[in-house]
């Protein structure tokens, strides 16, 4: 691994997607991206009792997708890393004592998919690991009764507001030679811009999206136009724009981006601002965005996954919201 900058490691040998795997709920389905997932529910309950199981259910499809399409077992893993928003990570942590493998618990909340995959390729990279499958995952009904109001509370929420993506994304990389690469990872510092309002996490996360935005292209000495997509994690509309603004006044113009959040709902679908949750990115990604790379239609892209590191313990005392950003960047290889 070569450092550049301060937050930027660039992977001198070859990482490589070897699989991934995503699972969704029912809103996800009906979206435009919904024949891009490898599982889909019609129902928030998965077939099991409880939300809390039908994240876990969620979380075991993805990663059982993710070594189907890498044609590797669990047991062949040398590590596994995974995160979710549920308090003390319950739906990883649970769904790791069923696979033999050494697991990282980790919590970057909606940035934990990029978090998790940056480090998995440090341990390619230095030869510390020659498997790792790394999984996230959210679900709409888990965290609204964690985080705000239960789903039957029905309280009025603003139009800021976004949508928890009900759903779990696994990816298994190594050194085999496949069609994309994972070239660079952008290591992001965290932010506050002083909001306070959990129902406005897009206007929260983009100081975070385009401080790492910000730090890759300068530490790569790349120009935006580098990349054919750069895709942020879940900023929302409101998020998306804000973004914009903050690094034209670096001096950069994003052309060619997009935004999880946005391109996972029709804009007609109930989800206010649009989609958020650790799986917002995650099965945008390992699901739509490695098959485009795949069929040849983008080359070069960086995601950039965001997350808000709120509690609903914090939010009562008043604090506001910091939020982190990590950015890895995928090349197809032909």
């Amino acid at each position: 691994m070569e450092r550049r900058g301060k937050q930027t490691w660039h992977f001198q040998n070859h990482i490589y997607i070897q699989g991934t795997g995503t699972a969704v709920g029912p809103e996800e389905s009906k979206g435009p991206l919904g024949d891009t997932f490898d599982v889909c529910y019609d129902n928030l309950y998965a077939g099991e009792e409880n939300w809390e199981l039908a994240e876990r259910r969620l979380m075991k499809d993805a990663v059982e997708m993710a070594l189907k399409h890498a044609e590797k077992k669990s047991e062949e893993m040398d590590y596994f890393f995974a995160g979710d928003l549920l308090n003390q990570i319950v739906t990883s942590n649970y769904y790791a004592r069923e696979i033999d493998v050494p697991y990282f618990g980790l919590f970057s909340a909606c940035a934990t998919v990029m978090e998790g995959l940056a480090l998995a390729s440090l341990l390619v990279d230095t030869r510390a690991a020659g498997l790792v499958l790394t999984a996230v995952s959210s679900h709409n009904a888990t965290a609204e009764r964690q985080f705000r109001y239960p789903t039957e509370f029905g309280g009025q929420r603003p139009e800021s507001s976004t949508f928890t993506v009900t759903g779990a994304g696994a990816i298994v990389i190594g050194t085999k030679k496949t069609e994309i690469k994972i070239t660079d990872a952008t290591i992001g510092k965290v932010k506050d811009f002083g909001i306070k309002q959990p129902f406005d996490m897009g206007s929260a996360m983009a100081p975070a999206a385009a401080d790492t935005i910000v730090a890759h292209l300068k530490e790569t000495k790349r120009d935006p136009s580098y990349y054919d997509v750069i895709v942020t994690g879940d900023l929302s509309r409101v998020g998306s724009g804000i973004l914009r603004k903050l690094v034209q006044e670096q001096g950069i113009t994003l052309e060619r981006y997009e935004d999880c959040g946005v391109m996972i709902y029709h804009q007609e679908q109930p989800v206010f601002a649009g989609g958020s949750g650790a799986a917002c990115p995650a099965v945008v990604t390992f699901g739509h965005l490695v098959k485009e790379m795949k069929a040849g239609r983008i080359k070069r892209m960086l995601v950039v996954a965001t997350g808000a590191l709120l509690s609903p313990l914090m939010i009562q005392q008043k604090e506001s919201i910091p939020c982190i950003a990590h950015a890895v960047s995928f090349e197809r290889e032909e």
